[in-house]
């Protein structure tokens, strides 16, 4: 089982929650937490911010925060990853309020390919600048949503967790979110066509 994947059993879970409560006691043990996620947050990060200096010190933050934090974790019954997400989304909002700068998200190409399921027989490559500049206008929520789903295979039970919504109103989001790109990709295939 890839435990960065965000797909894990319940048993898995169940199991991880053992150590996330041994690690309340015995920072040690955190140490398995942060070796089994570093990765993921600090990919997570990165995408967000495109700087590896400051992907970096996020991911550092994020685990501190979590560690000195621990004893206040409630198990909900998603992988302990969401909590570190949610600590990761409030580290990187909280970079930007600082820095009074829009957000960044860096795509990369292959996960855009699942984005958009649509019957074309067009490259992917014609449609990635359109869908990347989709992305830059759908609003910051929406795309974080759409990263955690498709990006990070988050579900959205874990999503709803990391932003703090509803299951429901993250499901709503992420539907509304690829239905106004795929909206944008055929008003502007349209266009192509015509001209």
């Amino acid at each position: 089982m890839d435990r960065n994947s965000g797909h894990l059993t319940n048993e898995e879970i169940l199991e991880e929650n053992i150590l996330v409560e041994e690690s309340r006691s015995d920072p040690k043990k955190f140490g398995k937490l942060y070796d089994r996620y570093f990765e993921a947050i600090f990919n997570f990060i990165f995408r967000r911010t495109d700087e590896e200096e400051t992907a970096a010190d996020l991911t550092s933050q994020t685990f501190i925060k979590a560690l000195e934090n621990i004893k206040k974790y409630e198990f909900r019954g998603v992988p302990f990853s969401a909590w570190l997400f949610r600590i990761a989304t409030n580290e990187i909002n909280k970079y930007y309020r600082k820095k009074n700068k829009k957000k960044i998200f860096s795509i990369e190409e292959d996960l855009v390919k699942g984005l958009i399921s649509e019957d074309t027989t067009d490259p992917i490559e014609d449609k990635l600048p359109m869908i990347l500049q989709v992305l830059n206008e759908v609003p910051t929520q929406l795309v974080e949503i759409l990263e955690l789903r498709f990006f990070e295979g988050r579900s959205f039970k874990e999503i709803s967790y990391i932003l703090e919504i509803s299951e429901s109103g993250a499901k709503m989001r992420t539907y509304r979110a690829l239905e106004k790109i795929r909206q944008i990709v055929k008003l502007n295939k349209g266009d192509n066509e015509q001209s």
